[in-house]
């Protein structure tokens, strides 16, 4: 239970910044950092059984059909990673609170924050591979809300859309990936995966699963060629950048691949695919953050490197480069969060990023600039800090490995020139932002140090740079040793953490660094030169054409789909249902089957023949609205009457309930329109509209005859021998609804509120003209109605409630339930709108039908959500029969808690549908027409 809550709290903390924010910035991030807190100290108490090499994993069943189940996965490598995603979170919220000036709506941006906190840590403790991919989703959306926080900038509102497309591309190929997983495995349960390596690269979807998943992992972690996305995401706050682009999103793609190491790795695929794409982005990263002027950017493109770095190292296909991605993902977070910060610190105080106006910062902020130095030498791979260790790690590993042959020595070349570019890199910002003489015509100036609790961030993290470089076994053993068992599944390899190895290659690969980019940034005139001279792409320029060039060929497609005419969106959908019923029928060697046919009553015969005949009226009147919707009604009634006929009484009183408020939400939608509708049609459209409607009519009627005169199998006894004993009520049909197949009345109830929210949206804004005069010639009033209509009015609402409350409370065994029970309160309340006005009817009923919709959604969730905590899956309901001295027994079931979430949706969706139709007008001064 302490891990589903570790990710439940960001979630729901979201609303606590928002409440606080009235009472001030301080209480604000307060709000804020409580439940990251908690969920930390929660998560320190597994921390003794995580280091002894324990697993926990929770599950509960969900979706069992499908494979999704909320199974949660504790172990090393979780734990490191919720570690660093709640450590530096609350860092970050502390920073946060002094980086945010005045005029931005914190509440709203830790809300945010809180949001992506909660989907990272369901993306690293997620057992299942389906819950995994919706928290990976979720960061996608959230990151989009982060990085676009200053919607009011065009880069950020570009930026966000960029990493958006990106990593939402990249995450329905990782759909892909997982399902076609989930396909060779049979189960998407990560214990199972992980234990089926071998089976997995036997299989001949091997290649595809593996081309797909790492799509996903490379849009992630902005991986070459989808690497440009992370550079125009800086125009996020930089505790965005802090946090998501150091710590948490970026490192969700090399999460995956540690998490998925044992499963996919070990074949010349993963080698060649990701050893190759962790190589070039090391170099292009390491290269391109040299030439950066914008100081968040330098740190951007050297991000783009090291994960390329982290990258390299899984594709080496070696436990011992293992231990080292794991190594460096730990250092990286501390030293490039610690960096970041400092580079929102200059920012916040100078007003600019751009590293040719802020020289000297020395002699300004010598306290940040001391941390950045640190920082910037520990990135630099400098000895007795923590970048040293690993990537001295990381130089022995790519000496170690000989997968090119007589070319191995490439690999190790090239990462002695990424680890040079790296240290000019770091040299850059330490030398031009902090020396190199006086700034440069400031935004703010003179610069000074920022508030003494900004800092403790930065403060934080470079003493811990300082702790593991030169105490490694000590600060960082037990961690790394127990995320290596993780990942590798308990089979680690032996390593030393010591910080002398003696004189070896890896030291001189590492000093040839160190040397080497002394000398690149001593050469930088001339570099940037030659980097000036290249040709140059415009990654921003290249993406907006792309999704200019999809909208254009979008809007194409549509125009010719989509022409505004009715008539042809219909004769579409009956072109394309005719088709695929003549394709159904063409293999069949005879229509008619071995059942026989219900023999016809006169009853059913005169029913059948008033349908026929009103469906014909009601195309001859088609003109004449009113005659048409009157003759249509007779269609419903007739309909509903065949259900209760053939014995199914629910659907005859569904039936009627909607009829009812479908010819209320006619009456309405027709008030605006003409009496008679014009003759549009040509004659060579009508014919062939009538061929068209015969054709289909007479393709629908020869496949249900087809499908009914042959035998198929029926699911209806199992619901009528369980119904009962398994749901507790001897209405099947509200049983089915509310119990059996409960998730699809979820989500129909879900829809159908959207659905009502989205119509009130649409009609909100708009404005139309009342007649002139009414039926009877006389001057049109918004406060005159028929008397004798008011006072049925008023007499009809208490029956029709009363009426409401009896079919809801019967639903369970007899005819009834919340959706019935729903429309009937629904039509009760329209109709005193239509009887004495909108200003009148609202006056009396001060409710909300939003809260309606919404506290409907909720108590239907609740209801699902309550059977797990006693260990049941979602929404398995329960009842039982109690004796009450006067009352007699009674029986009380789960379910019409979950019925009473139907009802009250259907109430709010369809109030909020007619009653805003009704007050279509065209002015605010003048807005009822009901």
């Amino acid at each position: 239970m302490a891990l589903a809550l570790i990710i439940a709290l960001p979630f729901l903390g979201i609303f606590l910044p928002l409440l606080l924010e009235r009472f001030g910035r301080s209480a604000c991030a307060f709000g804020a950092g409580l439940a990251p807190l908690t969920a930390l100290i929660l998560l320190l108490t597994k921390r003794a059984d995580v280091f002894a090499g324990q697993t926990e994993i929770i599950h509960y069943e969900w979706l069992p059909q499908l494979g999704l189940n909320l199974s949660l996965r504790l172990d090393g490598l979780g734990f490191l990673f919720a570690l660093l995603i709640l450590g530096i979170g609350l860092l970050v919220i502390l920073y946060a609170r002094y980086y945010l000036s005045k005029k931005d709506p914190m509440g709203r941006f830790f809300g945010f924050f809180l949001l992506f906190m909660g989907a990272m840590l369901g993306v690293v403790l997620s057992e299942n591979l389906l819950l995994m991919l919706m928290f990976w989703e979720l960061t996608s959306l959230s990151s989009f809300l982060l990085i676009g926080y200053w919607n009011h900038r065009a880069d950020a509102r570009q930026g966000a859309r960029m990493a958006l497309a990106i990593t939402g591309g990249g995450g329905l190929a990782l759909l892909a990936g997982i399902l076609l997983i989930g396909h060779i495995v049979g189960s998407f349960e990560l214990t199972t995966v992980l234990a089926s390596g071998d089976l997995i690269r036997a299989n001949a979807l091997y290649p595809l699963t593996l081309i797909l998943v790492l799509l996903g992992v490379f849009t992630k972690s902005a991986q070459f060629p989808f690497h440009f996305w992370l550079p125009q995401a800086m125009a996020a706050p930089t505790p965005v950048s802090a946090f998501l682009h150091s710590a948490t999103m970026v490192k969700a793609g090399v999460f995956l691949l540690a998490r998925l190491y044992p499963a996919l790795a070990e074949s010349e695929w993963w080698f060649y695919m990701v050893s190759v794409t962790g190589l070039a982005t090391l170099l292009l990263g390491a290269v391109m953050a040299l030439f950066q002027h914008d100081l968040k950017g330098l740190l951007a493109y050297s991000t783009i490197s090291h994960l390329g770095l982290i990258t390299l190292l899984f594709g080496l296909d070696s436990r011992l480069a293992a231990v080292a991605a794991i190594f460096h993902i730990i250092n990286h977070a501390t030293f490039k969060a610690s960096l970041f910060m400092a580079a929102g610190i200059i920012d916040h105080e100078t007003g600019t990023r751009d590293m040719r106006r802020i020289n000297g910062m020395w002699k300004y902020m010598p306290h940040t600039a001391a941390l950045a130095m640190v920082a910037s030498l520990a990135m630099a791979g400098v000895p007795l800090l923590n970048g040293f260790l690993s990537k001295e790690m990381f130089f022995a590993e790519t000496l170690d490995q000989h997968l090119l042959g007589s070319f191995y020595w490439t690999i190790p070349a090239a990462a002695t020139l990424a680890g040079a570019f790296s240290v000019a890199y770091s040299l850059r910002f330490v030398h031009d932002v902090f020396f190199n003489g006086e700034p440069i015509d400031l935004p703010k100036y003179p610069p000074h140090e920022p508030a003494r609790y900004m800092k403790i961030p930065v403060e934080i993290l470079v003493l811990l740079c300082l702790l593991v470089g030169m105490l490694p076994a000590f600060t960082v053993g037990p961690l790394l040793a127990a995320a290596v068992s993780g990942t590798l599944n308990g089979n680690v390899p032996e390593y030393s953490l010591s910080i002398w190895h003696g004189f070896n290659l890896p030291l001189a690969m590492s000093f040839a660094a160190l040397i080497g980019g002394i000398l690149i940034y001593s050469l930088r005139k001339w570099a940037f030169r030659w980097y000036e001279g290249l040709p140059t792409v415009d990654s921003l320029e290249v993406f907006e054409r792309v999704m200019g060039g999809l909208t254009l060929a979008a809007r194409h497609v549509t125009c010719l789909l989509e022409n505004g005419s009715l008539q042809r969106y219909i004769a579409l959908m009956l072109l394309s249902t005719l088709v695929l019923v003549v394709f159904a029928l063409t293999p069949l060697e005879t229509l008619h089957g071995p059942v026989a046919l219900t023999p016809l009553d006169g009853i059913t015969v005169l029913g059948m023949a008033i349908l026929a005949l009103t469906s014909l009226l009601t195309v001859l009147f088609h003109r004449r609205r009113l005659t048409a919707l009157i003759v249509l009604s007779v269609v419903g009634l007739m309909v509903a009457l065949g259900f209760a006929r053939y014995s199914a009484p629910d659907l005859a009183l569904t039936q009627l309930s909607v009829e009812v408020v479908t010819i209320i939400l006619l009456i309405l939608a027709l008030f605006f329109m003409p009496d008679r509708t014009p003759a549009e049609s040509s004659s060579l459209r009508a014919f062939r509209d009538f061929v068209l409607a015969g054709g289909s009519g007479t393709m629908v009627a020869l496949l249900a005859y087809t499908v009914l005169t042959r035998p198929y199998d029926s699911i209806a006894s199992y619901f009528l021998e369980n119904s009962v004993s398994g749901g507790g009520g001897k209405n099947v049909v509200n049983v089915i609804l509310v119990d059996f197949r409960g998730f699809d009345t979820l989500g129909e109830i879900a829809v159908l509120a959207i659905a009502g929210v989205g119509i009130y949206a649409l009609l909100k804004g708009l404005r139309l003209p009342h007649p002139v005069r009414d039926y009877g010639g006389r001057p049109w009033s918004v406060d005159r109605h028929p008397m004798v209509l008011d006072a049925l009015a008023r007499a009809l609402l208490p029956m029709a409630l009363l009426i409401s409350a009896f079919i809801f409370l019967r639903g369970h065994n007899l005819p009834g339930g919340g959706f019935i029970a729903g429309l009937i309160t629904a039509v009760a309340l329209i109709l005193q709108y239509i009887a004495h006005g909108v200003s009148w009817a609202q006056a009396r009923q001060p409710i909300s039908y939003h809260a309606l919709c919404g506290a409907g959604l909720l108590i239907a969730g609740l209801t699902g959500l309550g059977s797990w905590a006693f260990g049941y899956a979602f929404l398995t309901s329960s009842f039982g029969y109690f004796h009450l001295p006067l009352v007699g027994e009674f029986e009380l079931a789960t379910a019409m808690l979950f019925d009473l979430g139907v009802y009250l949706v259907v109430v709010g969706a369809t109030l909020l549908i007619l009653s805003n139709i009704g007050q279509v007008s065209q002015d605010d001064s003048n807005r009822e027409v009901l």
